[in-house]
């Protein structure tokens, strides 16, 4: 599977992977996506393990052992997640797609049209 098959992202996918930079247990990246995303994306676990799931069987992230945490809940490790060298293309190919995006509007914004706060873009010539 070619990585640009992914995309685009939601943003929750991306404030995911983004956070997976290094890896993460479940509750430092609900933690981590809540302050990268200045609090748009807060997270449930039922949705942060969905998501999860979803991108270990697409190949985006992979689980791996922690060992310098003690066994919680009657022996079981907490899960330490990671991305993987393609989950890494997609979080870079997502990121320079939404680069793109902005400097489109960047540029179309100087081009002689402005913003105007909740109405219509406008002209500037008229």
């Amino acid at each position: 599977m070619n990585p640009k098959d992914s995309l685009p992202l939601t943003e929750t996918s991306f404030f995911i992977l983004l956070s997976l930079v290094t890896p993460k247990h479940g509750y430092a990246i609900i933690k981590e996506v809540n302050q990268l995303s200045e609090g748009r994306v807060s997270l449930a676990a039922g949705t942060l393990y969905t998501a999860l799931r979803r991108m270990l069987e697409n190949g985006w992230i992979e689980r791996i052992e922690d060992h310098h945490m003690e066994r919680i809940n009657e022996g079981h490790e907490r899960k330490l997640y990671q991305l993987t060298g393609f989950g890494q293309a997609v979080l870079a190919l997502e990121t320079e797609r939404l680069k793109t995006l902005v400097n489109l509007a960047s540029n179309r914004k100087t081009t002689g049209q402005e913003w105007a706060p909740g109405k219509e873009l406008c002209t500037t010539s008229g």
